[in-house]
């Protein structure tokens, strides 16, 4: 595990899209494609921004695919669907087919939507082993990351798919990678930043006596890959030097 610290937003912008754009480039050079996970809520969007507009000559974008880590249960349209901000952001900037994307149907019931996603990932896999060549995460101030919420059925589930989500606090569906899967990544990256993080991020990193279900984002822990957690001052003011 990496845990980075920048003190600019724009360090922290700039080492990132570098990051991305190593593991993407590595991709294509070695299978033609480049799996990339994204993530949601508004910690990515000034990455997806600078993807999208500073460095959008860094990779060639028809060999990128993109994937979803998690999902709200809401119409596509609206604004806090994550498919939607993805694409405002990042994806139609750069006139990605749809080909290239694979959202997730919330038209279907919660579970039928999470049944259909892994099926679609399936798909695109062809049979072989999924596992993504870069998974990005956030993380909640109560430690939640994707849609693994503390104290949530999800966190159970030890199948390496997607799953859907009945989230109390919330009075809402999710669906969502489970932590098997996400686990299965060659490279997976936490972007977390501003102080209301600082607590969580503290039981998650410092902490040695875990409960992952009270701190879901202490399941994440690739088998075979790489962990890197991005950070800014604010939300690792807690951290242990």
């Amino acid at each position: 595990m990496s845990v980075l610290i920048y003190h600019t937003d724009e360090e922290l912008i700039a080492d990132l899209a570098n990051y991305i754009f190593k593991i993407g480039n590595q991709a294509i050079e070695e299978r033609d494609c480049f799996n990339f996970v994204l993530t949601g809520g508004n910690s990515p969007k000034p990455l997806y921004h600078a993807l999208a507009t500073t460095y959008a000559d860094r990779i060639d974008w028809s060999k990128v695919f993109f994937f979803f880590g998690d999902e709200r249960d809401v119409e596509p349209g609206l604004e806090n669907y994550n498919g939607l901000m993805a694409r405002e952001t990042l994806l139609d900037p750069l006139n990605i087919p749809t080909e290239q994307v694979f959202y997730v149907n919330t038209t279907l019931a919660p579970a039928q939507a999470a049944d259909a996603y892994i099926k679609s990932i399936e798909t695109h896999f062809q049979g072989a082993d999924i596992n993504f060549d870069l998974i990005l995460l956030g993380m909640g101030d109560d430690a939640h990351t994707a849609s693994l919420f503390p104290e949530t059925e999800i966190l159970k589930n030890q199948d390496a798919s997607v799953d859907s989500v009945y989230v109390e606090k919330l009075a809402a569906f999710r669906i969502s990678f489970t932590a098997p899967l996400i686990n299965k990544a060659k490279n997976v990256a936490f972007l977390v930043t501003g102080d209301s993080k600082a607590e969580a991020l503290r039981h998650v990193i410092d902490v040695t006596d875990k409960n992952t279900f009270l701190y879901p984002a202490q399941l994440i822990n690739p088998f075979d890959g790489t962990l890197t957690w991005f950070l800014d001052a604010k939300s690792s003011k807690l951290l242990n030097s």
